[in-house]
C-alpha cells in the first residue's frame, strides 16, 4: 500500500473535478497511512468520519489585512505538512496545483528528502497572469520531480512554460463507472420538468461561468423549435452567470424551456444524465479562460449519452470527435446549433454515439485505471503512462 502526504485546497465536500479526483483515487492507493492536508469547510464531518484516507483540515481562509493576503494560509499549510513530513515516512508528497500547495510541498519535500508530485489542470496555466503569481507557479511547476498533466492540451501548455518534458506525466481523469451507468429509472426526473415521452432534453451540468457554453445553447433552442425539435434544456450548477441566463432565456422567448436545477443532490445527478438525450457544454476560450479536460464529458459517456464539447482547451482528451460526440466551436452559435441539430433530429445516430461513448469510458476512464497508473509513477525517466 503506498504512502503518500497529499496536500490539496479543494477537497469533498467541495464542488469540483478536482475535489472528486482526489477523492476518488487516494482512497484506491492507500488507508490511513496516506494523509491528506486540506481546507476547513462547511460538512467536512460527513466526509471525514467515513473516508478511507486520513484527513487533516485546517483554516485556509484569506486574510484582508495581510500583504499578501494568502500569507498565513501558506505558513499554515507549511507548518503541518512538515511536520506530517518529518513524523512519517511517506513515498512522496503530491500537490493538487501549483499555487498554494505545489510550492508548499515543494519545500516541505526538499527539507525532508521526499519527491514531490504536482498536478496540472489546464485553465491555471493560460488564466494567472504573467506577473508574481504566474512565476511562482511556473517555479512550482519546473522544480517538481513530476508534474501530473490532465490532458495532450495541458502537457503542451506545460512544455510552454519550459517544464522538462520528461518530468510531465500525462494521466486523465476518471469516472466511477458503478455509479454513472446507463439504464436507471428517470422516468420522475422528466416529469418534474413536464416532459412527455417524445419531448427532447439537453443537460448541461458545471459551474455557470462564461467560458462553459451554456448561453450558446440557450441562443440555439430558437433554431431547433423551428426545425420541429420539441426540445427543453436543463442546467445542473450555479455560479457568476445564473441572472444572465436566466434574462437571456427570457430574451430568446425560450424560458418555459429552459430549467435551472441548481445543486442536486449527489445519487440523482447519474440519473439526470440517464434522463437526457444529449449532453452539451459547447466552452470556449475566454482571455485565456478554458476547459482543461472536462469530466462532465465522462460522466454523459458513461450513462450512454453523445456529448457535445467545445473545441477549445483539453477536451480533445475526454470526446473523441464524431465518435463519442462533437467538438465545435464554442464561440459559432450556427456551430453549435448544427451539432445539436444532429443528434436531436437522428435518434439512430444519438443512439450508437452513446453506446460508443459508454465503451470508451467503461474501458479507458475507470478511477481504478486512473489509481494504478497513480501508483506506477516513476521518478526516474517519466513519460506518459
Amino acid at each position: 500500500m503506498r504512502k503518500y502526504l497529499v496536500l490539496t485546497e479543494l477537497f469533498l465536500p467541495t464542488k469540483g473535478g478536482t475535489a472528486v479526483w482526489f477523492a476518488e483515487v487516494y482512497p484506491r492507493l492507500g488507508g490511513k497511512q496516506i494523509h491528506i492536508v486540506t481546507a476547513a469547510v462547511a460538512g467536512q464531518e460527513a466526509v471525514d468520519e467515513s473516508h478511507p484516507n486520513t484527513i487533516h483540515r485546517l483554516d485556509l481562509q484569506r486574510v484582508a489585512w495581510l500583504k499578501p493576503e494568502s500569507l498565513a494560509m501558506y505558513l499554515k499549510l507549511f507548518a503541518r505538512s512538515l511536520r506530517l513530513a518529518l513524523t512519517q515516512r511517506f513515498d512522496a508528497v503530491h500537490a493538487g496545483r501549483a499555487l498554494p500547495e505545489g510550492l508548499v510541498a515543494w519545500l516541505v519535500a526538499r527539507l525532508t528528502a521526499h519527491k514531490v508530485v504536482v498536478y496540472a489542470h489546464g485553465e491555471e496555466l493560460t488564466t494567472w497572469g504573467k506577473g508574481l503569481k504566474y512565476a511562482a507557479m511556473q517555479f512550482a511547476l519546473r522544480h517538481a520531480d513530476l508534474v501530473i498533466a490532465n490532458s495532450e492540451w495541458t502537457r503542451d501548455e506545460l512544455l510552454k512554460m519550459n517544464v522538462a518534458p520528461s518530468s510531465i506525466v500525462l494521466i486523465n481523469p476518471g469516472v466511477d463507472i458503478e455509479r454513472f451507468r446507463p439504464g436507471l429509472p428517470s422516468d420522475d426526473l422528466r416529469a418534474r420538468l413536464g416532459l412527455s415521452g417524445g419531448q427532447k432534453l439537453v443537460l448541461s451540468v458545471g459551474r455557470m461561468q462564461q467560458r462553459k457554453g451554456f448561453d450558446m445553447v440557450i441562443r440555439s433552442l430558437p433554431a431547433l423549435l423551428a426545425q420541429g425539435v420539441d426540445v427543453h434544456y436543463a442546467m445542473i450548477g450555479k455560479g457568476e452567470q445564473l441572472e444572465h441566463l436566466q434574462q437571456l432565456a427570457k430574451d430568446e422567448g425560450v424560458d418555459s424551456r429552459v430549467h435551472f436545477l441548481g445543486h442536486v443532490e449527489a445519487e440523482e445527478l447519474p440519473r439526470w444524465y440517464n434522463a437526457c438525450d444529449v449532453f452539451a457544454m459547447p466552452n470556449r476560450d475566454i482571455n485565456g479562460d478554458t476547459e482543461g479536460f472536462g469530466m462532465v464529458f465522462l460522466e454523459a459517456a458513461a450513462c450512454g449519452r453523445p456529448v457535445i464539447a467545445g473545441a477549445d482547451g483539453g477536451t480533445g482528451s475526454a470526446v473523441e470527435h464524431e465518435v463519442t460526440g462533437l467538438r465545435v466551436d464554442g464561440a459559432s452559435l450556427s456551430a453549435v446549433e448544427h451539432a445539436l441539430g444532429r443528434y436531436l433530429l437522428d435518434a439512430s445516430l444519438c443512439a450508437v454515439t452513446g453506446q460508443r461513448a459508454l465503451q470508451r469510458a467503461v474501458e479507458h476512464y475507470s478511477w481504478q485505471d486512473v489509481a494504478r497508473k497513480t501508483a506506477a509513477l516513476q521518478f526516474a525517466g517519466a513519460g506518459s503512462q
